[in-house]
C-alpha cells in the first residue's frame, strides 16, 4: 500500500512542479548586482512560476510561493560548468537540495536579510540548513499533495492552515519550514507571537516562536526583523544614467559639441573698465568684412518684418 501511495505522490509532484508556459517577470533580478549582494544567512524569495507556485501565492496573498536561503558556496557541489551550489532549498518531489544562484535569475525575487545576526549565529544557521540535504518531501502523504489541486474559494482564516497541513514527520519539510527551523536554531524570530501581561504598574511582552511549519514564504518579507536588499541601489544608483525608450541619449560626439547644459555667461562688471589709450585697437579686414554681412543681414531681416506688420495691418483694417 506504501509504494502505491507513494507512486501516486510522485505522479501528483511531478504535475505541480510543471512550469507554467507563458511566465514573463514583471522585475527580473540583476544577476551581477544580486551576485555582488547577497551574502550567507540571506533570505532569497522567488516568484514562481509552476502550478503549485500560483496555489501558494492565492493561499498565502503574496507574490512569493518560494523561498531558499543562501549558505555560501557548498564543498563538493557544483554545476557541470563549475558554478558552486550555494543556495539550500526545499523542493516538492525532490526534497531539500541545494542549487547554483543562477537558477533564479531569470525569476523576480527579494532579498530578505536578518538584522544584527552574529557571524557565530549566521554560521550556525547555514550549518543547520546545509545537514538537511537529502530530507525528502512526504510524497506518501496524499492529503498534503491533493490539498493543492483543488484551488477553491478558502477563508483567509484557514489558508494559512492550508499550507501547514502536513504528516508531522520531522524530515519531510516545505522551503519556509526549512529556513524557520535554521533560524529557530539560534532563536532568532521571523514573525513571533506577541502576549501583552502585566499589571497596572508595568507591562511586558512574551515571544512565542511559531511552529515551523505555520510560515509561509511571505513571512520573510513582512517581518520586522528582516531588512529588504534591493542590489540595484546597495552601491549607488543614478537615475540620470538610465536609457529611456522613449527618450534618446545624445550621441557622445554630439554631447561634446552641444554641451545638454550651456557654458556659464559672465556678467559684464558694473563699472567699466578703463580704456587704455596708449594701446591702439586693431580691426582686421576679414572680421571687418564679416561683420558688414552680419549687419546687411539683419538689415534684410528687418526691412522684411516691417513690411509683414504692414501687411498684417491692413488685413486687420
Amino acid at each position: 500500500m506504501g509504494t502505491v501511495l507513494d507512486s501516486v505522490g510522485k505522479l501528483i509532484a511531478a504535475y505541480l512542479s510543471k512550469e507554467v508556459p507563458g511566465y514573463e517577470p514583471f522585475t527580473p533580478s540583476d544577476p551581477e548586482h544580486l551576485r555582488g549582494v547577497i551574502a550567507p544567512g540571506d533570505v532569497l524569495l522567488v516568484e514562481g512560476n509552476n502550478r503549485i507556485s500560483g496555489i501558494i501565492k492565492y493561499l498565502t496573498q503574496s507574490t512569493w510561493s518560494h523561498a531558499a536561503l543562501y549558505v555560501g558556496p557548498i564543498e563538493g557541489a557544483e554545476e557541470p560548468n563549475g558554478e558552486p551550489h550555494v543556495l539550500i532549498e526545499a523542493n516538492i518531489g525532490e526534497g531539500v537540495t541545494s542549487a547554483p544562484l543562477s537558477k533564479y535569475f531569470p525569476y523576480h525575487t527579494r532579498l530578505c536579510r536578518p538584522v544584527g545576526l552574529s557571524y557565530e549565529d549566521r554560521t550556525t544557521v547555514c550549518r543547520y540548513a546545509i545537514n538537511r540535504i537529502g530530507f525528502g518531501y512526504d510524497t506518501k502523504n496524499i492529503v498534503d499533495l491533493m490539498r493543492y489541486l483543488f484551488p477553491l474559494p478558502i477563508p483567509q482564516r484557514w489558508r494559512r492552515r492550508m499550507i501547514a497541513i502536513g504528516s508531522g514527520d520531522p524530515t519531510k519539510i516545505i522551503c519556509s519550514a526549512l529556513i524557520a527551523q535554521a533560524f529557530d536554531a539560534v532563536r532568532y524570530p521571523i514573525l513571533p507571537k506577541i502576549t501583552k501581561a502585566g499589571s497596572r504598574a508595568a507591562r511586558r511582552e512574551i515571544l512565542h516562536i511559531r511552529d515551523s511549519s505555520l510560515y509561509m514564504p511571505r513571512d520573510f518579507d513582512i517581518s520586522p526583523y528582516f531588512e529588504v536588499v534591493k542590489p540595484t541601489i546597495v552601491n549607488g544608483f543614478d537615475y540620470t544614467a538610465l536609457h529611456w525608450a522613449d527618450k534618446q541619449k545624445p550621441l557622445e560626439e554630439v554631447a561634446g559639441t552641444f554641451s545638454v547644459f550651456p557654458e556659464t555667461l559672465r556678467a559684464p562688471p558694473l563699472v567699466p573698465e578703463a580704456i587704455d589709450e596708449e594701446t591702439p585697437t586693431e580691426i582686421s579686414e576679414e572680421v571687418s568684412a564679416q561683420a558688414s554681412v552680419v549687419f546687411s543681414e539683419h538689415f534684410v531681416l528687418l526691412s522684411e518684418l516691417a513690411v509683414y506688420r504692414a501687411q498684417t495691418r491692413e488685413l486687420a483694417a
